[in-house]
């Protein structure tokens, strides 16, 4: 009995020690294999403190208005100002100019997006329009000519499918697959400055010329609900990746970070001493950078402090755009150039 007892123990011992070895093999295969981690917000932090010049973009007749990456990172889209109306394609890593859609716009493009699928270049102008082109091969594909004014900014869904517009007569909807439109939710409501969709698809943020923001349902098109968020206009918007978030920079000279599940303003971002122009979230969700009349600048959000000031650009910068990778920004102005950032 006692030989069979100790014959049983052993075998326990060897089964525990084979699991073991086994779970221990198994964790360093998952540790191989495992997706790499974001960097740390201290660590962007840190390389976004003093970020090198790495090209400096010259083509631009005029101001550039709005900038835009591809979703690989590889190509930026530009957008010239009143007396340009050209949209310039530029390599990111070479820096150098890849192509140019001549004349895209009669006067200033205001706004441009590539379609998350990369399949479509998407612009909007002074001149009342929304042209679209496809990007692959660079041919035009439709003018959306609904608009009466400006139209001032523009927002597409994740999944590429629907295309919102702001302009200073209100909002439209725009099928992207058929390239037709599909609703307006409102006409002359304080003039839409800018709008951005939610990271779900569902929501709409709109901001006007009096500091107001709107959240829309863009299933049914109906307000969710409405507040007075700044004093001057809203200029751009953004929400966080996880939609809980709306931030927005406007004329009044802040940037202002809103809970949204709890419906309340939960940090203002203070330090530009003019107009802010534009804003853009890192791909981390914690650095945001700001561009104004007092140049362009980088803010840690979990902390709501300045990271740095850029002061290359000799005149307001107006338009600013992180990499999908963080590692690169991009700044244009006024002065007509645009310049490209590397994080150390």
């Amino acid at each position: 009995m006692r030989s069979k007892h100790k014959l049983s123990k052993l075998i326990i011992l060897c089964c525990a020690t084979a699991i073991i070895l086994n779970f221990t093999q198994l964790q360093g295969l998952a540790s191989k294999n495992a997706p790499a981690t974001l960097d740390t917000t201290q660590q962007i932090t840190g390389r976004f403190a003093n970020p090198q010049l790495l090209y400096t973009l010259r083509a631009h007749s005029g101001t550039v208005k709005s900038l835009a990456f591809s979703p690989e990172g590889g190509v930026l889209a530009s957008g010239g100002g009143d007396n340009d109306g050209h949209i310039y394609l530029w390599d990111v890593v070479k820096g150098r100019k890849k192509g140019i859609v001549n004349r895209a716009h009669k006067t200033a493009v205001e706004s441009l997006l590539i379609s998350p699928d990369g399949q479509n270049l998407i612009s909007c102008s002074n001149d009342n329009s929304i042209n679209i082109w496809n990007l692959r091969n660079n041919e035009f594909l439709r003018s959306f000519v609904a608009h009466t004014t400006n139209v001032m900014s523009l927002a597409v869904t994740p999944d590429s499918k629907v295309l919102v517009s702001g302009a200073i007569d209100g909002i439209r909807v725009w099928d992207l697959l058929q390239r037709r439109p599909l609703a307006t939710l409102v006409k002359y409501d304080n003039l839409i400055h800018s709008v951005a969709i939610s990271p779900d698809g569902q929501t709409l943020a709109s901001g006007d010329s009096k500091g107001v923001i709107k959240l829309w349902n863009l299933s049914t098109g109906k307000v969710i609900r409405g507040y007075v968020a700044h004093s001057d206009a809203v200029s751009s918007l953004i929400f966080s990746q996880n939609g809980q978030t709306l931030i927005s920079g406007s004329r009044d000279r802040t940037i202002r970070l809103w809970n949204l599940n709890a419906a309340k303003l939960e940090r203002t971002l203070t330090g530009h001493n003019d107009w802010v122009n534009a804003i853009a979230l890192h791909p981390n969700g914690e650095i945001l950078a700001s561009a104004g009349r007092d140049g362009a600048k980088i803010w840690n959000l979990t902390t709501g402090e300045l990271i740095t000031s850029l002061y290359a650009h000799t005149d307001w910068v107006s338009a600013v755009a992180f990499s999908p990778d963080g590692q690169t920004l991009a700044t244009g102005g006024f002065d007509k150039r645009v310049y490209l950032w590397k994080s150390e």
